[in-house]
Order: C-alpha cells, then structure tokens, then sequence
C-alpha cells in the first residue's frame, strides 16, 4: 500500500492539529514514510530520564503512539479524529540516553481499524530495547 502523505505533509498537519506534540520544543520527528511503514525518532533529554539513568517507558509510549498515528495518516490521509484505541508495550532492555528510532509499521488497515507494530531502537542501532502494538479507530468518512 502507498502513502498518500509525505513526511512534509504529515508535519504541516501535526503542526496545525496536533502542536502540543512539541510542548518541549520539536523533539519528535518523522524521518520517513515509506510503503506500509513509517520511521520517527525522538531526542531524548535529561528531562526524559528516569532514575538509574535510562529513557522513560513515558517517553517511549509517546514515540511508539505518534509513530502508529503518522504510518496511519499517512496511507488514509489527515484524519485528526483517528485515535488510539489499544496500546500495548513491552520494554525489552534499558535504553542508553540519546536519541531513540521508532520503525513503524502497518499490520492491518481497514475502513474502521487500523493495526500497528512499532520496534524502537537507539539511534545507532542495534537490539530493539521496546516494541509495540497499536489499534487505532478511524472515524467513518
């Protein structure tokens, strides 16, 4: 399935419905969206650090969640009203500070749901430190 948006459309529309999303200045940013797939990170500060010096499950549920709404809007078009009805996440290892890449793909895009999975890793690679699954409902047309 092809995207029908691009990463600049998609940015245009978050930043006019969705601006809170950078209430700590544009720490998330879509890097790409490809066929059935979309790729955000997030630049983790200080200020997403939890004790003992690892990024926030927080932190990591935001970019996880913001990367299922993009791969979505971006294979059904700007539909602000989608919204996240399941978010499951596993935290598979501590992340290091710095920056985090969510890969999100689509699993499953119907007229009324839409199913996710998204591995996120450090920037520079490497074992995936969590993974998630998402259900979004798509409001009737």
């Amino acid at each position: 399935m092809q995207p029908i948006m691009t990463v600049a459309e998609l940015n245009v529309f978050l930043d006019r419905e969705f601006p809170q999303i950078h209430a700590d200045g544009r720490i998330y940013e879509i890097e790409a969206v490809t066929p059935g797939e979309a790729v955000l990170s997030v630049k983790a500060t200080d200020k997403h650090l939890r004790p003992g010096g690892t990024i926030s499950g927080p932190t990591m549920m935001a970019l996880a969640d913001l990367a299922a709404y993009a791969v979505i809007l971006a294979h059904i078009g700007p539909v602000a009203l989608a919204v996240t009805t399941n978010l499951n996440m596993n935290f598979l290892r501590k992340p290091e500070p710095g920056d985090l890449v969510g890969t999100c793909r689509l699993l499953k895009l119907g007229k009324r749901l839409a199913v996710t999975e998204c591995g996120i890793a450090g920037r520079a690679g490497g074992d995936l430190v969590a993974h998630a699954t998402a259900t979004y409902s798509i409001p009737p047309r």
